[in-house]
């Protein structure tokens, strides 16, 4: 008997190796497969700035994800600065999703191999469908960690899962608002019917604690960075509503965007509610039962990132909630003992199996996240072209994903030439790499330049000063002499903030525009 139990032990310790091999090498092979300039390189100029002394809030408008600015700049201070200490940053997420996973069905008593079977397919669908790091993935992930501390709370009762719970969700806040708000209310929902229903409350002194000391940090932290709270504010909170409200107007309700884009999803539910069903009809306390609170959880944490998904319009990266709503069907099933348990697991297993493939196939071999389905990757170019820190990315974007080696010699020209600029220079592009690659300050106003209003207020919204008053503060405060557009942004950037005669226009090259600053009052002030 001991043999046996040693014998498992083993096995679990190897399964549970391979899958943190697995799930870190899926992640940098796919990361390192073309790029989206916008959002593969999100945090890694911001993250180098961190780790310069720059702080998000302070020295650029932030609306999103400070949390991920400030772990890169940990891991390029550990690893290095290069890209793949970059795309680590995301594999290691990965890695810890994937174990985490595999450790909550273990500790629901499924089947060993079946744990390690979902698990593998959540490594697959979870981060690789960016491979960098990414707000919206970063912000589910950690609700979804805060998720598993919620389940593992209420089926263990131990206080550590909700000592952690408010940490996890509060760090998916501070990566993104939502969906991480939404997931917020909804576990507050639950917990209040947990309560009523099991007549629990030893919870709230673990997780009120908690959540206490952690606003206790960061208002600490926030000082001690010199990051304004009023900023912080308009910044994070106030601004990004003004996104939503527009959203909201503009959302166009269609058959597609609600159903048929997340059809493997509904259909991963099925079982889950049939199962449920099953089991209130068949015993009247069942609503009282842990195991239909562990029902609801799943059901409104994947509604709240479907209504993310919906409202954002983003490119959709939610479906590794297939093989943990398939593996949750499975532990349900197994509890009601039905005489066709055999087949019905045979289905469950196989469609999860297919779903997997098929959105392997379209996000991380096609890389649609990154608007490079139907590329021809055999095009792709090695990136250490521009510079030896991007060794091991296969560079193609979709401004050129027939010609790589063009946009490459593009970039190493403007290279050259910032080089060659002594002076302290601004640069706005959405090749956030070039501080990196340069090795000094570039002083970018804002982490993206979308032009749609989602990453910095565009003129006409209430914010629109703020922003202005920032971006002449950086340019006083670093006496700034020239600043440098990269196509396709244009010069709508500082225009509609500065007076255009503040500036000397002059084109360097067909992508490259430098703006040289004048004496202008505006600016002088």
């Amino acid at each position: 008997m001991k043999k046996n139990v040693f014998f498992i032990n083993i096995n679990e310790k190897i399964l549970i190796l391979f899958l943190i091999l697995f799930s870190l090498i899926i992640n940098q092979y796919y990361g390192n497969k073309g790029i989206f300039p916008a959002d593969s390189f999100a945090h890694f100029d911001s993250g180098y700035r961190v780790l310069l002394g720059e702080d998000p809030f302070k020295d650029y408008w932030v609306v999103s994800g400070p949390l991920l600015d400030y772990i890169q700049s940990i891991l390029f201070y550990f690893f290095g600065v290069n890209w793949q200490s970059y795309i680590l940053h995301a594999s290691l997420f990965n890695v810890i999703l994937t174990i985490s996973t595999f450790l909550v069905l273990r500790n629901f008593n499924l089947k060993i191999y079946y744990s390690f079977f979902y698990s593998i397919l959540f490594a697959v669908l979870a981060y690789p469908s960016s491979g960098t790091p990414f707000v919206d993935h970063h912000s589910t992930f950690f609700s979804l960690l805060g998720i598993y501390s919620l389940i593992l709370g209420i089926k263990n009762e131990k206080k550590i899962y909700w000592i952690l719970l408010p940490i996890l969700l509060g760090l998916g806040f501070f990566s993104k608002q939502v969906p991480t708000a939404y997931v917020i209310i909804s576990t507050i929902l639950i917990l209040i019917f947990f309560s009523i229903v099991q007549k629990k409350y030893y919870w709230v002194k673990y997780s009120f604690t908690s959540s206490i000391l952690f606003i206790c940090f960061l208002l600490i932290f926030g000082k001690v960075q010199e990051i304004n709270f009023s900023s912080f504010l308009e910044q994070y909170i106030f601004y990004p509503l003004t996104i939503a409200d527009q959203r909201f107007d503009n959302y166009q309700l269609t058959f597609r965007g609600v159903i048929s884009h997340f059809i493997f999803i509904y259909i991963s539910l099925i079982p889950l509610l049939y199962f449920n069903l099953k089991s209130i009809i068949k015993n009247k306390n069942y609503l009282k039962d842990k195991n239909f609170l562990y029902f609801l959880i799943l059901i409104t944490f994947t509604f709240s990132l479907i209504f993310h998904q919906i409202l954002t319009n983003n490119q959709t990266f939610i479906f590794f909630l297939i093989p943990i709503l398939f593996a949750f069907s499975n532990l349900d099933m197994n509890k009601l003992k039905l005489k066709s348990n055999n087949i019905i697991l045979s289905l469950l297993l196989l469609t999860c199996l297919f779903a997997t493939f098929k959105y392997h196939m379209r996000f991380n071999e096609g890389r649609k996240f990154h608007e490079l389905n139907y590329a021809n990757f055999k095009l792709s170019s090695n990136a250490i072209k521009i510079d030896k820190k991007l060794e091991g990315l296969k560079w193609i974007t979709p401004q050129q994903k027939n010609d790589p080696n063009k946009e490459i010699n593009q970039i190493r020209e403007i290279k050259l030439h910032l080089l060659n600029d002594l002076r302290n220079k601004m640069l706005i592009s959405n090749y956030s790499f070039f501080s990196v690659i340069l090795n000094e300050k570039l002083f970018s106003p804002s982490r993206w330049y979308l032009s749609d209003g989602t990453d910095y207020p565009l003129r006409g919204n209430k914010h629109f000063t703020s922003y202005k008053k920032l971006l002449i503060g950086i340019l006083k405060k670093n006496n700034i002499s020239v600043i440098y557009i990269i196509s396709p942004q244009d010069s709508s950037i500082l225009y509609n903030y500065i007076d255009k005669g503040c500036f000397v226009e002059r084109e360097i090259s067909k992508i490259l525009k430098s703006y040289e600053l004048k004496n202008c009052n505006e600016i002088n002030s």
